[in-house]
């Protein structure tokens, strides 16, 4: 396995919306997957969803890595906050006042509407879904080169601006969801100021969030006249620590190890964390081992810090006290697909008979509960090839190719599968799929 792949950050994704409106240029959209932070993300947005009536598994909330200020949805499925975002914000209630505002969206169907009215758009996908979301191999960034929203910049703000009548609606439900939900409503309040000096800047000096967002004295007073009668609720102890511990490690991975070890002072598990995540990506190897050895001592039945240990033992090329951390961490989180993956990749790493299959059920396991992760789909590969399984392995290179946007290279690799596949099989029709996807009208 090439081990240098293996670099010391959060997992970066890329999302690859294939929407073509007589797209002229395009961005990438880069996100920052962990298992920790995408668990306390959903610890914060359950309650929300509960109080919007929204099935609390059907939408995922997801971090883009990008420093800036920003929230935003492009389907009904997902929302999108930014790294920078969380990090300004100073309270669960704060990013628990985001998350509602972003579900009125999809509660009240602007999403919908706005999808329906582009009828120049042309939406499509290899499965049939707005969102592809592509894990770049091990986190290298720079394999998600030329990855793009492939959406006009005209396109684009077409999708991500609201209305002032559709954000005014949206203040007005999420304010309903807060106070169901028992979560202060003047929180809104609070990350409405955080923007509102923004209101005079020029469009180049101003955070995106008041782009596709823009605040008017009219939302700001109707929710401050409604927070200045809700009543006060107490804060949430839960909720606050996964606040923390979701800030913690962004800031862990995203700020200079310099600075996150002149902050994280003291031996509770919030500074443990932080301080194994610094010392490991500065090169301190036994330092962070004996860090997070601490924590997993502390916190032995969390999955998520079990999945650290993982990561922090399988960058140092300790391949069997890996396994041993991710095979802990999966037996206590048996249906989190990215642990299971991680498990899977660190199997492969030593490369036995024994290991590589059961490197390939656990991979299997965890493609059926995300099957928009193609760190996933290129270890399956790596895995069926080993097990002489070349139609399986180039139909996940296909389907890898698929998620990443690459159509070309996923026709190419669809066709020599589809070859090899028994005819009629479900993986030579997921063969098809791709094909039928990119060929068809």
């Amino acid at each position: 396995m090439d081990t240098s792949m293996l670099i010391t950050r959060l997992k970066t994704i890329l999302v690859v919306m294939i929407i073509t409106v007589h797209a002229t240029s395009a961005q990438s959209i880069g996100l920052l997957r962990d298992p920790d932070i995408e668990h306390g993300l959903q610890e914060l947005a359950d309650p929300i969803f509960l109080s919007a009536g929204i099935k609390t598994n059907n939408i995922k909330v997801l971090i883009v890595n990008d420093l800036s200020l920003n929230a935003f949805v492009i389907d009904n499925y997902h929302i999108f906050i930014h790294a920078g975002l969380i990090l300004k914000l100073t309270s669960a209630e704060q990013l628990q006042s985001v998350i509602a505002h972003e579900a009125a969206h999809i509660a009240n169907g602007h999403i919908a509407r706005r999808v329906a009215n582009m009828k120049r758009a042309k939406v499509s996908s290899a499965f049939g879904v707005l969102l592809a979301v592509a894990a770049v191999a091990g986190g290298d960034s720079k394999l998600g080169a030329g990855i793009a929203l492939g959406t006009a910049n005209s396109a684009q703000r077409v999708f991500l601006a609201h209305t002032r009548v559709e954000e005014a609606s949206a203040d007005q439900a999420a304010l309903r969801y807060l106070k169901d939900a028992k979560v202060n409503p003047a929180s809104m309040s609070e990350v409405f100021q955080i923007f509102k000096g923004q209101m005079t800047l020029s469009l180049e000096r101003q955070d995106p969030y008041t782009r596709s967002h823009p605040l008017n004295r009219d939302r700001i007073r109707a929710v401050n006249a409604y927070t200045s009668a809700a009543p006060i609720s107490n804060e949430n102890q839960t909720h606050s620590y996964w606040f923390k511990r979701i800030q913690a490690k962004l800031s862990g991975f995203l700020r200079t190890p310099k600075w996150t070890l002149a902050h994280a002072k003291g031996d509770d598990e919030i500074n443990l964390m932080r301080q194994a995540i610094a010392n490991h990506r500065i090169g301190k190897g036994s330092l962070a081992k004996r860090k997070i050895d601490q924590l997993t001592s502390l916190h032995p039945k969390d999955p998520y810090y079990k999945e650290l240990q993982g990561q922090i033992l399988l960058e140092n090329n300790e391949y069997t006290a890996a396994i041993k951390a991710y095979a802990e961490a999966a037996q206590l989180a048996p249906l989190n697909a990215q642990i299971l993956g991680s498990y899977g990749r660190s199997l492969l790493a030593i490369n036995t008979k024994s290991n590589n299959l059961t490197a390939l059920k656990n991979l299997q396991k965890a493609r059926g509960l995300d099957n928009r992760d193609a760190r996933i789909l290129r270890d399956i590969g790596i895995a069926f090839a080993r097990a002489g399984n070349e139609g399986q392995a180039v139909l996940a290179i296909a389907e890898r190719y698929a998620l990443l946007g690459d159509l070309k290279n996923a026709t190419l690799q669809a066709a020599k599968a589809e070859s090899l596949l028994s005819h009629g099989s479900t993986a030579w029709q997921r063969a098809q799929d791709i094909l039928d996807t990119v060929t068809g009208p």
